[in-house]
């Protein structure tokens, strides 16, 4: 367009495509607009915004990372500017993982997280569970540990078993993160791991009070449940890595690097887990 501009005065490029000079020009001068430029550098923000927290984001997500820049826009905008910018967020997906390994041998707890209020803290309520990874090497299983107040993850392990040592060194990193006080409820489902002796004595040994989910009800554990389809979607997607060792890798910069100080969370207000739990961001 340039190079005809070039060659070819206002009038003759007019008459060619049949309009007038004056609305030749109005046409050239479209992407000067006050607002179509607005739209292009808020566009080019929101891209910025949308890459760095791994495609994830939709509008309301936007909308509350543009305000922590202080702008302020609304979602219709931003959604009107996603699909002019190709921003479209993964979905997450439902996962059903089939990890539970129960004992009707060993002592199972009651359901205790159903009769406790909301915490209004950190580490009043801690949720576990397992889930698996695929990898081209074979499965990898990963534990995880969430704070239900912020829905931070304080505590995670993985291995290629899925035998007790792999519960109990996740408690022993979330222990070592957090050092509860006695009086700590620590949810789970009925796997074998859980109630096994080892894990047992280890709430004992710290006070803590153990509770699981009903037999065969994964909603029971329902903040878990949703961070494993989160993580499988946003860390994972439908990429399968070639070892277990990228794997934890992946796992690794995922919870400690994104998760945990960066992804906004609705639940918490469109905050961070780690902003949650220290608004002023008096980070430890």
């Amino acid at each position: 367009m340039e190079t005809m501009k070039n060659e070819h005065s206002i009038t003759e490029l007019a008459g060619a495509l049949e309009v007038s000079a004056s609305g030749y020009v109005e046409y050239l001068k479209k992407d000067e607009r006050p607002r179509r430029r607005e739209d292009r550098e808020l566009g080019e923000k929101l891209t910025s915004i949308f890459k760095q927290n791994r495609n994830a984001y939709g509008a309301p997500r936007l909308q509350m990372a543009l305000g922590k820049q202080g702008i302020r826009c609304g979602k219709k905008r931003i959604a009107r500017l996603q699909q002019q910018f190709g921003l479209h967020p993964v979905q997450k997906r439902r996962f059903r993982p089939r990890t539970t390994q129960s004992d009707p041998l060993l002592p199972v707890a009651g359901n205790e997280l159903a009769k406790v209020p909301t915490p209004d803290g950190p580490n009043q309520i801690w949720v576990a569970d397992i889930t698996y990874i695929e990898t081209r090497e074979g499965w990898l299983y990963l534990a995880g540990i969430m704070d239900l107040y912020s829905r931070k993850i304080v505590g995670w392990n993985t291995s290629e078993s899925l035998s007790t040592p792999l519960v109990t060194k996740a408690w022993e990193k979330a222990w070592e993160n957090r050092r509860p006080s006695p009086g700590l409820l620590h949810h789970s489902d009925r796997g074998c791991q859980y109630a096994s002796k080892e894990f047992r004595s280890l709430l004992v040994e710290h006070q803590v009070a153990a509770s699981m989910s009903r037999r065969g009800n994964c909603y029971d554990n329902a903040a878990m449940e949703s961070f494993w389809a989160t993580l499988k979607t946003e860390c994972l997607g439908p990429c399968i890595p070639k070892t277990r060792y990228q794997a934890k890798l992946m796992i690794f910069e995922y919870i400690e690097g994104f998760y945990n100080r960066s992804r906004l969370h609705s639940a918490l207000g469109y905050k961070s887990p780690l902003d949650f739990e220290f608004p002023l961001n008096h980070k430890p």
